[in-house]
């Protein structure tokens, strides 16, 4: 148990999980040369084998920081984690009972994503001896640290922002498939969606049906979303154009299928939850792997020639 130790348990399962979303992805294009038999790799093969090796690297993340080199204790660094582990086990309960009882390994995924970013904080509190010093001297401890520390807590806290992003969406997702007419309200969780009309556009290549979708939330208009079902005619083919309504708390998706103004057209709703946290959280990640390549200590010095003076002495 030290600090190595949990290196290369990092780097063992970060090997792993590459290397099962290299099998899942090549394996079917390889069966289809070799044999001619066409399989789908989906979410069930995703499910059943990155989230089993996902949980021991969330786990350990966070205790890591907390080992010293060479020889470690574990149990003093769970004893630093102890806040951070109530927090997300709290989470997870919160978010089992109160969110979807039928989901409980979302609710345990949603409780590791607020412990590696609670337990990344913590480490770095800990460096600063928040609590323990003047805050102003933490401050100043925290403006000397090396970017390499700072640019690790970043990383992997935002890695707990992808969690709870994915978590969120893939569990709690809301999806509405309905036909509606032009006056017609569909209910989508706190959405009320009326479809204004649909009209004919003509786009530089294509032609299009756009659908006008007024959204809104206790009678209180909200959004106004226009998904559209074009159609390039060079190509003859047909693409959905999706009208999406973001902020940093979820996604809202519409679009647009087949139809006409007698039967009505088919409008497909989609309510992701947390889905802007997936993008955020991964721009974050890259974002401490900058600050911690920033830093001085991992600058390579290349020597520069110096013209020597050689003098002469006089016999």
């Amino acid at each position: 148990v030290s600090r190595e130790g949990a290196l290369i348990l990092n780097n063992l399962l970060l090997c792993t999980l590459a290397a099962t979303v290299l099998l899942g992805t090549l394996y079917p294009l390889f069966l289809d040369l070799l044999s001619g038999d066409k399989v789908s790799v989906g979410p069930p093969f995703f499910n059943a084998t990155f989230v089993p090796l996902c949980a021991p690297l969330f786990a350990a993340l966070c205790v890591g920081p907390f080992l010293g080199w060479k020889r470690a204790e574990l149990w003093p660094a769970l004893m630093q984690l102890r806040l951070a582990f109530i927090v997300s086990l709290a989470a997870a309960i919160v978010a089992g009972v109160l969110v979807d009882s039928r989901s409980t390994l979302a609710a345990i995924a949603f409780g590791f994503g607020v412990w590696l970013i609670l337990g990344s904080l913590a480490e770095l509190a800990s460096r600063i001896r928040l609590g323990h010093i003047p805050l102003g001297d933490s401050v100043r401890r925290l403006r000397g640290l090396p970017r390499s520390a700072i640019g690790m807590t970043i990383s992997h806290a935002s890695l707990g922002l992808v969690v709870l992003g994915a978590v969120a969406t893939g569990a709690w997702h809301v999806e509405l498939i309905q036909t509606l007419r032009p006056g017609e309200t569909a209910r989508l969780a706190d959405y009320d969606v009326r479809l204004v009309k649909v009209e004919n556009v003509r786009g530089p290549n294509y032609i299009a049906e756009r659908a006008t979708l007024a959204v809104s939330v206790a009678g209180r208009p909200f959004a106004t979303l226009q998904p559209e079902r074009r159609l390039f005619q060079v190509q003859r083919r047909q693409v959905a154009e999706t009208a999406i309504q973001t902020n940093l708390l979820r996604d809202l998706y519409a679009a647009l299928g087949e139809g006409d103004s007698k039967a009505g057209w088919v409008v497909r709703l989609y309510l992701n939850p947390l889905a802007p946290w997936i993008w955020l959280g991964a721009a974050l990640c890259a974002l401490g792997g900058f600050v911690s390549l920033s830093d001085r200590r991992l600058r390579v010095g290349a020597p520069t020639r110096r013209r020597s003076l050689q003098t002469q002495t006089a016999p």
